[in-house]
This record gives C-alpha cells, sequence and structure tokens, in this order.
C-alpha cells in the first residue's frame, strides 16, 4: 500500500496498536495493545475501520505527520493540542485530509493518550494475529519501536463508507472527561487476604499520586503504605490487565497492556475493566482513590460500556441526512428552514 503518513518528528512516544495480542500468555508474551481500549475503538468506528484496527497511540507530547495520500482520519482519546495546518483539529471527529497537509500538536491539555485513526488501518505486519507494537519484546508495529523521524507509514484499503463518515462526530454521551483526580473502581482480590484489615482499609480510602515510573507496563503509585499480613512475596501466578500488586515497599503497582505475564507479588485488587481507560489517561502528578464493587458489579458496568459501543457504531454507520429546504409562512412571514432527515 502507498504510504499516506511521513513522521517528520516521533514526538514523546508514539507507536502503532491495536487491541493487543491475544492468545500467547501461557509462552511468556505480553497481550500490549492499546492502553486505553475505549478510545482506540471509537477512533476506528468515525472513519469506518473495524475496531482492532491498528492505529497510532500517542503519548502527551505528540509527533508532527505530513500527510502524503488523502485520507479520512479521527482522533480521540487525550486533548494533546491537535492542529491541521497549525488551525485546531476537532477531537471525537472523522476528518478529510489531504496530500501535503501537516498534523502537529500543540500540547497536553487533558488526558495521556490520543488515538489517530486512518481509514483502512495502519498497514504494518501482523505478528502473532496483531499488528500491536510491544517495545520491550522489539516485536510489531514499525520494526517493534516507537516511531521516529522519516518512518513513513501505510495504510491499508480504506473502507467503501470512509468518505460518508467525513464531519461525523461521536455525541457527547459517549465521551469520557479525562480529570487529574480519578476514583477506580477495583474488585478485591486474588490475595487481598495477604493484607492486614488495616491495610486493605488503608488500599480503599487514602490517596495515591501517579509517580513518573508510569507506562505501558505499568503504574507505580505513591501514598499511604499498605500492610502486608506476613510476606510480600507469593508463587509466581498470572497478572491480569488492572491488577494492582503491592511490593514489600508497600506501595500499589497497577499493570497495564506491556504487563509480564506472571509475578511474584501479592495482588490487592484488580481495576474493573469499564474503568481502565480512566488510569490509561492518568499522568504523573494526578490523584488516585480506589473502591471496591462486586464482581457482579464490575460485569454488569462492562455489559453498559460494551452496549454503549455497540449503539455507537450503529449511529455512526447511518446513512448522512438528506438536507431539504422549506419556505414557510408565520403570521404573515416568509422564513426558510433547513432540516436533515434522519
Amino acid at each position: 500500500m502507498a504510504a499516506v503518513f511521513e513522521v517528520i518528528a516521533p514526538g514523546l512516544l508514539t507507536t502503532v496498536q491495536d487491541r493487543g495480542r491475544h492468545g500467547y500468555q501461557a509462552f511468556g508474551m505480553p497481550v500490549a495493545g492499546a492502553v486505553d481500549e475505549y478510545a482506540l475503538r471509537v477512533a476506528n468506528l468515525l472513519v469506518g475501520n473495524e475496531e482492532n484496527a491498528a492505529a497510532l497511540e500517542i503519548t502527551l507530547l505528540g509527533p508532527v505527520l505530513k500527510v502524503l495520500a488523502p485520507a479520512v482520519i479521527a482522533i480521540t482519546g487525550a486533548d494533546l493540542g491537535a492542529m491541521l495546518n497549525g488551525e485546531p483539529l476537532p477531537l471525537w471527529q472523522a476528518v478529510a485530509v489531504k496530500a501535503g497537509d501537516e498534523i502537529s500538536f500543540s500540547g497536553v491539555r487533558s488526558g495521556c493518550r490520543s488515538y489517530l485513526a486512518v481509514a483502512g488501518g495502519i498497514d504494518v505486519p501482523v505478528v502473532m494475529g496483531s499488528r500491536s507494537t510491544y517495545l520491550r519484546g522489539k516485536i510489531g508495529g514499525l520494526d517493534g519501536r516507537a516511531l521516529k523521524a522519516g518512518d513513513k507509514l501505510a495504510a491499508g484499503e480504506p473502507p467503501a463508507a470512509a468518505r460518508t463518515r467525513v464531519g461525523r462526530r461521536v455525541p457527547p454521551e459517549f465521551i469520557p472527561t479525562y480529570g487529574n483526580n480519578i476514583t477506580l473502581r477495583v474488585v478485591l482480590g486474588p490475595q487481598d487476604d495477604h493484607f492486614t484489615p488495616a491495610g486493605r482499609e488503608t488500599f480503599l480510602t487514602g490517596e495515591y499520586v501517579v509517580t513518573n515510573e508510569a507506562d505501558r507496563m505499568g503504574y507505580r503509585l505513591d501514598g499511604p503504605k499498605i500492610e502486608h499480613a506476613g510476606g510480600a512475596d507469593i508463587i509466581s501466578d498470572g497478572i491480569p490487565l488492572g491488577a494492582v500488586q503491592v511490593p514489600g515497599h508497600g506501595l500499589p503497582i497497577v499493570m497495564l497492556a506491556d504487563r509480564q505475564t506472571t509475578g511474584g507479588y501479592p495482588k490487592i485488587a484488580t481495576v474493573i475493566s469499564a474503568d481502565l481507560y480512566l488510569i490509561g489517561q492518568a499522568k504523573p502528578g494526578d490523584k488516585v482513590r480506589f473502591s471496591a464493587v462486586s464482581r457482579e458489579e464490575a460485569v454488569k458496568l462492562l455489559r453498559e460500556q460494551e452496549e454503549n459501543l455497540r449503539r455507537l457504531a450503529e449511529l455512526l454507520s447511518r446513512p448522512a441526512g438528506r438536507i431539504r429546504q422549506f419556505r414557510i409562512t408565520v403570521q404573515g412571514k416568509k422564513f426558510e428552514a433547513t432540516v436533515e432527515e434522519l
């Protein structure tokens, strides 16, 4: 496929990501994939892609991209000050770009990670069923690394409906808010019994701060120390997405997309799937609290999120309304009205 973007400047950390590499954790291969899956999926829906299509994950300081061929794009997730030819580029909306255009980012305003989808998806080789970049393993994406200046990115064949999506916006009720004070709902366990009652209480009532040790692998938090009931080591077992490990120093680590597949520290809780985007959009200095919910509530909230995505997909796939003009007379005065038929 022909190149659609040239990287003029790579930004702080820009990688190719889809929804991850599933089915290989038993062999020590992390899932990787987008840290904020919700934003990735919505970006793909906007341009008519399958939700798992590869896009660019952009962290804090965005890249400068030169457009090499006409395309339809959408940027979702964090507001990093997206610009098109020096003018503000709307987020959560499908936008047409042409050869010679320049996409840039002026600086972070809210959140941490933006997702730039292009109709057809970023076309890089599939490795173990995924195009996602796993940086520590140096596989997937573009040669297993973050983008660098001079890279050229191709897109797959755009969906037939891509051009009809231009101008489509995500309704406000489907757009998350990324704040500096977040509450993460968690299901306690699987090793919450490795902590004292006081330790569990500290975890659920304390306020934590995201440290500078926060990346795609996990977020180290600083705050009140969580008391273990005994030692801080367990026989290594699997680490699910969102697991909250507590090593011997008593401070929690929230494990994310590039987490190792097993670990030997007890996990006091697991962030529910519906809230993973919140921690994925947190920045160093942001404050975090934890709130326990039941497993049944966690499943209910995930089902609601998936239903919202299904509704959004249906909404965005509807044919554009037909514009009709009417001339009407009210109290002897003539008016023109423009109506879009849905």
